[in-house]
């Protein structure tokens, strides 16, 4: 062992006392807060950076880290008469708040987002009806047998044969009508929206 080296079971023990001390400094400082509220700005100086980088680290931008901490502590000096001693830093009580805050910030937010997305739908789902009656439109402006064609195959759902076997047709006569057809609507849409 070097002279001046401090033996490592001494350096442990003045860190077991520095933290028994800084506890017993907090608990004293929490008492004389829940006293006298305005004694709270020396447990907000102390605790305020630790706070901070702990929302700053959860949130997407400075202006909502900073009014997250703010509710933090505001939330904190209202709850202080409640605040129980339990051996903890206070700090700990503080970042417990601060997830508290961050979830039902996020849980407004994804409420926010659903009805956003709700309204969204409704519009699509409009689109989607004035997109159909267009389409329903345009198809009945096809050739006769196009027109049979595509309803069968799409409103109804038949399959090539079951088309062919009822118009009296090949199979490769249908999928030409078909593909005739959906030429012609493309081109329609695209002269309706051009």
């Amino acid at each position: 062992m070097i002279k001046n080296e401090v033996p490592r079971r001494t350096l442990l023990k003045a860190l077991e006392n520095q933290n028994l001390t800084n506890q017993s400094d907090e608990r004293l400082q929490v008492e004389a807060a829940r006293q006298d509220p305005a004694r709270f700005a020396e447990l907000y100086e102390d605790n305020f950076e630790r706070v901070y980088a702990y929302v700053a680290r959860r949130v997407g931008n400075r202006e909502e880290a900073q009014d997250v901490t703010a509710d933090v502590f505001h939330q904190a000096l209202a709850g202080l008469p409640r605040f129980e001693w339990r051996g903890l830093p206070f700090v700990a009580w503080l970042l417990g708040i601060a997830a508290n805050v961050l979830s039902d910030r996020w849980q407004r937010t994804a409420t926010h987002q659903e009805a956003v997305n709700d309204d969204l739908d409704q519009i699509g789902i409009e689109d989607d009806i004035e997109q159909r009656a267009m389409l329903y439109q345009l198809v009945d402006t096809l050739p006769d047998v196009q027109r049979r064609v595509i309803i069968r195959r799409f409103v109804g759902q038949k399959s090539l044969r079951e088309i062919a076997t009822e118009l009296g047709r090949s199979e490769g006569a249908i999928k030409q009508l078909q593909l005739r057809a959906l030429q012609n609507l493309r081109e329609r849409i695209g002269s309706n929206h051009g």
